[in-house]
Order: structure tokens, then sequence, then C-alpha cells
């Protein structure tokens, strides 16, 4: 599992950790990692030039004795100042010794570096980059240089992972210690490309501010029947979804729901022609969900429309209750504060700004806070989809982030896939976090297996959940 901490809990690791150590060495294991990734990425080290991009701070410090250590294996090394007077004297004073140069002319040197090192603000930066970092960061975009960032990209947000104005487009990052939550949220995500993690020694508390799942987490989430197993003991989970006019969503999350791991599905609403033509080992009930059957748990919201009646029937069942789509808009949010069984709430960034009466740019921009947020205003764990898929529940404990998922999957339906998916991990008997952790990634991985880089429909997502679970389980 990979995790994330925020600034805070990592200075403060960071000033124990310092006091142990003679003065300057957890600087210069910073930059032995970082000097080592660089040396990687260059190939040849010997003759390659590298440039720079330093500021006043620790970081700008790591990238100058980073620097050193690359010019004592023969590159040609320039170092940008942006704050000359401000300069990490000692590491300066490194590279000057090694053969390394401060750069008269930046524009040049930029455009000749094979690598540009990213050393402008570290992780106590907040807002874009001023005027003169913002040029620099634009001539490094620009040149056909190798951009490599110092523990995160100049110019967002560490604990965040927004980005309010100008920030450094990095081909990689290379972070120290732990990863920091932008590294891990959109859109300071995409601006760190491939990311490398150097440990320094630090220590960290047990529970971390973020979360990513890996293929062995899942696997341990995974619900597997054992011998004496029927449909009841692997749960029933209930759909409520779907309509005369938007049939095919209840289609897509009973697909979802099928290949979940629960026992059975039990379809609940006017589509069950269109879901027994499809899937003949659905079961299905007219109606009203209360009505239909034992169930472990219920999805809806998927095309439902405007039926709020069929919400109202699924809020008042004492069973886990995933929420989805038109669902969200009818949920009245009183009543799912006042659910004593588990709910979990799966909106995109658009319902999301409609649940907190926001713009949707600004839960794009603001992805982290947002799910935290809802979580809290709804006493719900909430599935934010999107870019970065997160997974928050109300109170404390870490977000979840899934690392799974491809552009493809912004395609109609794909969302009435997860939703059964996640609710069926639910009827299975795991956690909202976990069967929406599991849920999103399975969901994301399923989406990269059947798009392999084309164009791909939510069927072909739900075909593919099958050989996603295989490959998770098999390791």
């Amino acid at each position: 599992m990979r995790t994330a901490f925020r600034v805070e809990t990592v200075r403060a690791a960071e000033r124990e950790l310092m006091e142990r150590l003679p003065e300057g060495a957890l600087m210069q294991r910073a930059a032995a990692g970082l000097a080592a990734a660089c040396a990687e990425l260059l190939g040849k080290v010997y003759g390659s030039r590298v440039v720079l991009l330093v500021g006043s701070g620790d970081n700008g410090g790591d990238a100058l004795y980073a620097g050193a250590r690359l010019a004592r294996r023969g590159a040609g090394v320039a170092a940008v100042l942006l704050a000359p007077e401000k300069a990490h004297a000692g590491g300066l004073r490194a590279l000057l010794a090694a053969g390394g140069r401060v750069s008269a002319a930046p524009e040049r040197d930029i455009a000749a570096a094979r690598l540009v090192l990213d050393g402008i603000v570290g992780i106590g930066g907040r807002g874009g980059l001023r005027p003169d970092a913002a040029r620099l960061a634009e001539l490094a975009a620009a040149s056909e240089a190798f951009v490599v960032a110092v523990d995160l990209p100049s110019g967002v947000d560490a604990d965040t992972g927004e980005v309010r104005g100008a920030a450094v487009r990095a081909d990689a990052t290379v972070t120290f210690g732990t990863y920091k939550p932008c590294l891990l949220v959109d859109p300071a995500r995409e601006l760190a490309g491939a990311v490398r993690l150097v440990d320094i020694g630090l220590e960290l508390p047990a529970e971390a501010d973020l979360e990513a799942l890996q293929y062995a987490d899942v696997a341990e989430l995974l619900p597997v029947p054992g011998a004496e197993s029927d449909k009841y003991r692997r749960g029933v989970v209930g759909i409520a979804a779907g309509s005369e006019r938007y049939p095919g969503a209840a289609v897509l999350a009973v697909a979802g729901a099928l290949h979940g791991g629960a026992g059975a599905v039990r379809y609940v609403g006017p589509a069950a022609d269109a879901v027994i033509d499809r899937f003949p080992e659905a079961l299905v009930h007219a109606g009203p969900p209360s009505k239909a059957g034992r169930v472990q748990a219920w999805v809806v919201g998927p095309g439902l429309g405007d039926d709020a009646d069929r919400v109202r029937d699924v809020l008042a069942a004492d069973v886990p209750v995933l929420i989805d789509a038109d669902g969200l808009r009818l949920a009245d949010r009183a009543t799912v504060r006042a659910r004593t069984a588990p709910t979990l709430l799966t909106p995109h960034a658009g319902e999301a700004a409609a649940l907190l009466g926001a713009d949707r740019m600004e839960v794009e921009a603001s992805r982290l806070s947002a799910v935290r947020r809802l979580a809290e205003e709804y006493g719900a764990t909430v599935l934010l989809k999107g870019s970065t898929t997160l997974v928050a529940a109300a109170g404390s404990g870490p977000v979840r982030v899934n690392p799974t998922g491809t552009s493809w999957l912004a395609t109609a339906g794909s969302g009435d896939v997860l939703s059964g998916l996640a609710g069926s991990l639910l009827a299975a008997g795991l956690s909202p976090v976990d069967a929406a952790s599991a849920g999103a990634y399975l969901h994301g991985l399923a989406g990269r297996l059947a798009a392999r880089g084309a164009p791909v429909g939510a069927r072909e997502v739900a075909g593919a959940l099958g050989e996603a679970w295989r490959e998770v389980a098999s390791g």
C-alpha cells in the first residue's frame, strides 16, 4: 500500500530525525537518492548537460547537492539561482567545488539541457509560481529536456493537490521519505509524472492521511466462497435502477453486480424485461423494493429518472445502501444522515458539486476537500469518481486514492457498472470504504483491459471485470 502524509506530519518526522543525525546528513541522504535517480534517467552521465532550477529553500539545497554529485561524475551542471543571496550556501559551495557553475544565460542552458532539475519550491510552497519562476517552468516545458521535480512539482499544494497558478510540469518526481498527497491526487498528480520514493529514514505515524491500495491489498479484500457457501451466504444485492426511458442503466448496473462476488442479484423496477433478456440468472420483481425479498445490500439510482418513491423505500431498509446517479439528487440528506446502516454515495464531480452547492470546476480543482466535505455533510462514505477517484468515510481516517483507471472510462454507463460492482461487494460483507476501494480498483483495471488504448463501451468494461478480478487475485 502506498501512503501519503500531510506537510505538518512530514516536518515533524524530519525534525525528530535531524535531532539524531549529524548536521546536514538528512539533506545528503535526499541528495544521494535524487542524484542516483537522475543518473539512471540520464543513462550516460558523463558529458550530459544538467540544469538546476534553484529556489531559496531546502529543495534548492537538495538540487545543488545532487548536482554536485552529477558534476563529479562528469556531467556539465549549471545552476539557475532565483534568489542568489538566499541559495543554500553549502550546496552551492559543493556544486562549484565539483566543477559546476552558476548559469549566466538560463534560456540557452535550459534549451541545451538533457535534464532539468526542479528545486524551486518545496512542500511549504503555497499558490502558484511567481513570474520569474513561472518563466523558468515555461522554458523547461518548451525544451527537449527531461524534467525532474525535487519532492514535488513546484507550484502545487502539497497537502491538497490543488494547482492555483503556474506550476512545473515534470516528467518524473523524486520524493523523499513518503508520498505527499499532491503526488496521488489530481490536478497536481498529472504534473508529477512518474514518481519515485527515496527512503530517508523517516518514522511516520501508523495511520496515513491518504492510502493507495495495490494488488495485494485488493486481493485480501475480495470475497472468496467457501465449501459451505450458498447464494445467501455469499450475499444478495438488490438493484433499484432503470426506468422506461433508461432501461440500459439497469442492465449495466446488474452486469457490474453479477461480477462483484455476491451470490445473487435481485432487480426491482420497470426494466425487468431488458434485464432478463440479457441476464436470465437475475431475480426480478416489479417492486416496491421492500417487497422484493431478502437482500444484504441495495444499489439505488442509476437511470431512475424521478422515481423518488424507490429511493425512499430503499433508504428505509436496514442494510447497506449505495446511492448513485439520479438517486443522489432524490435522496434527502437528513434521511441519509439518520440511517443506522452504512451508506455509500458515488457521485461524479458534477453531482458532487450539486450536492455541495458548488461549481463543478471548484470540485475538480479541490477534489480532496470536496470528498471529505461530502462525507461529513452526509454522514456517509463517499466515492468521488473522476480523474482521481477518492474514497472518504465520515469522520476521521485516511482517504483512499484509486491508482487504476483510464480516460477511456469517461463513457456513458461506466458509472452504472461501478455502482453494481461496489454494491455487490457491500452485499458480500465488505465495509463501505473497502467495497468502494476494491470496486474502483477492479473497475479501473477492467477499463484498461477492455480499452487497451482504444475507445471502449460500458458493456465491454463489465465484461472485463472477471479478467481484472483474476489478475488481482493471482497477484
